[in-house]
């Protein structure tokens, strides 16, 4: 009888070792050659380890202990068999398992955390590799523990779900507006993750620690295991919906030109896209004989640009335009305080920074059309010059008595004409603009015929006005106001210079 039994015991332990291994077996077409030979060693230790612990209790004074171990393996046996059930169905990516020893549960799961950040060089991949790269259902993980790894399962499931909402009118959108709404899902993403995580009182996510959110961006893609979105599951997975909204929103993308040009940097394609709503005149023209005196006089109504107003991404070509204009502006200062030389100066100075502008810090070239045209590149810039002659930027603007609604603070702060000119500003200004000018011709005569008969001191120039014949005497403080106006508008312009190079 105990002979019988002993032999059912021995059968049983072989049945439970072999289902423990089963377990181990099952997905090693997914392990490394490595790890299933750890998992063979494992399964042959354990059948040892129970057949020795089996044939100890076999003896006549522990048959009751045999017994109790006999009804341990039988409670033991259906959560193995449970666990070998759900093995086969959970979907194991390639990168591996969850980690796993021969007396212990699995104490991570392997989820493909964080998500690379969307660029134009692997927005193909992230359409079209999106059922190839893996998604974590409720199913992956047991019912309890693991809260760390289901919070970034969780955070690529909605970005994934979120990028495919994006893929999915990436036929009808134009590129740039598909990268925005890439752009825009990932981010808030990223966002989420770290206010949940933060929220939690467990070792935080080193970069939701940074508080700057463009460091942390960066942080989060430079830590990305698949940065380029390439497929890493041999099957297609299926789509899991997302916990979290969504909603893109375009008006905060800025659109571009299209074809995007190009620009070769280290042999690589690399996109440098001009904004439709670029205010910038670049190039400027060459210098010569004929210019160098207005380029030199009006250089102050030239305006320079300041970049530090654009976007972090998607104009590049202007700023490179930008600071090319701001380079080549400031050797224009700088020769133009030497009368002899000042044309040759000025000349080789935007030579320099064009040659520069085509050749980039690492020897790459811009795909601007008069880079690539080598044997005649200068003739080209010059032709492609929006103001070749400065004719442009020296051409005075035409000043009215009208401007005086606009200047009247910068006259009364910087250049006084030595009366009032509120009645101005008051009576015509409200006025359409053609009303303005017969409002400002009848202000003009009230004006003369009261200064001229006021018992008040007057400034010298209205006094010599009031020697004129009561015709001219209109037209002379008329002559006073418009100095004014003038001096005013050249300093606004002065003031401004400094400029955005989009509108």
């Amino acid at each position: 009888m105990v002979l019988r039994k002993t032999s059912e015991g021995l059968q049983f332990v072989f049945q439970v070792a072999q289902n423990f291994c089963t377990v181990l077996y099952l997905p090693t077409h997914k392990y490394h050659l490595g790890q299933g030979i750890f998992f063979a060693f494992s399964c042959l230790i354990f059948k040892k380890k129970m057949l020795f612990v089996f044939l100890r209790f076999q003896t006549k004074t522990k048959r009751t202990y045999a017994s109790t171990l006999l009804t341990f393996f039988l409670k033991l046996a259906p959560s193995v068999l449970r666990s070998t059930a759900k093995s086969a169905d959970c979907g194991l990516s390639p990168a591996g398992p969850p980690t796993v020893g021969p007396r212990s549960l699995p104490t991570t799961y392997n989820v493909q955390f964080p998500l690379g950040r969307p660029t134009s060089e692997n927005l193909q991949a992230i359409c079209g590799y999106s059922d190839l790269r893996p998604r974590y259902p409720s199913s992956y993980f047991p019912d309890s523990g693991y809260g760390v790894d289901k919070l970034r399962a969780s955070a690529v499931n909605n970005a994934e779900a979120w990028l495919s909402t994006c893929c999915k009118d990436n036929q009808t959108w134009e590129r740039e507006v598909a990268l925005c709404c890439a752009t825009q899902a990932w981010e808030l993403s990223v966002k989420k993750y770290c206010e949940e995580d933060l929220s939690i009182k467990h070792p935080w996510y080193h970069c939701c620690k940074i508080n700057d959110n463009n460091k942390r961006l960066n942080c989060f893609s430079n830590d990305a295991p698949n940065p380029n979105y390439g497929p890493t599951q041999e099957l297609p997975v299926e789509p899991l919906p997302s916990t979290a909204e969504f909603t893109f929103n375009p008006n905060t993308c800025q659109r571009t030109h299209s074809p995007v040009p190009l620009a070769l940097i280290e042999g690589k394609p690399k996109e440098l896209s001009t904004p439709r709503a670029a205010d910038i005149s670049f190039p400027p023209g060459r210098p010569t004989a004929d210019t160098i005196e207005s380029m030199c006089h009006n250089q102050r109504l030239r305006p320079v640009y300041s970049i530090k107003c654009l976007p972090r991404s998607g104009y590049e070509m202007v700023a490179l335009q930008a600071k090319t204009i701001n380079l080549i502006e400031k050797g224009f200062k700088s020769c133009c305080k030497n009368k002899k030389t000042k044309l040759n100066c000025a000349d080789q100075k935007w030579s320099e920074e064009l040659n520069k502008f085509c050749l980039r810090e690492n020897g790459g070239r811009v795909n601007y059309p008069c880079c690539l045209n080598q044997s005649d590149k200068y003739s080209c810039f010059q032709q492609m010059s929006p103001d070749p002659y400065y004719n442009v930027t020296s051409a005075h603007e035409e000043v009215s008595l009208n401007k005086i609604c606009d200047t009247h603070k910068t006259i009364k702060k910087k250049f006084p004409v030595g009366f009032p000119l509120k009645d101005f500003v008051t009576q015509c200004c409200p006025l359409q603009e053609e009303e303005k000018t017969a409002c400002s011709a009848r202000l003009l005569e009230e004006m003369a015929q009261k200064l001229c008969t006021s018992k008040r001191a007057v400034p010298t120039t209205v006094r010599r006005c009031c020697k004129s014949s009561s015709q001219e005497t209109p037209q002379c403080i008329s002559k006073i106001i418009m100095s004014a106006i003038t001096k005013a508008t050249n300093f606004s312009s002065q003031k401004k210079r400094k400029r955005c190079p989009i509108s």
